[in-house]
């Protein structure tokens, strides 16, 4: 079993959108929150399907140590 740092946002439709920062590219919507998470659950393992064992080791060592916000001028 692993476990992954999910980030999830609202979407502007009203739903909700989770990209996962170890996996590249992995990300999914849902309308709900446990809609969310079923599909992310789902796009992880789909992901993990594609890796070798050695591609397993290396993405697991990987952590997201935190969000933070930063302001900026634009």
């Amino acid at each position: 079993m692993y476990e992954f740092d999910t980030i999830i946002m609202e979407d502007e439709t009203g739903g909700y959108v989770a990209f996962v920062p170890a996996l590249p590219g992995c990300h999914t919507q849902g309308d709900t929150l446990q809609e969310l998470l079923d599909n992310v659950k789902e796009a992880i393992e789909l992901y993990l399907e594609t890796l070798t064992e050695e591609e397993k080791k290396e993405i697991l060592r990987q952590r997201v140590v935190g969000i933070q916000k930063v302001k900026a001028l634009a």
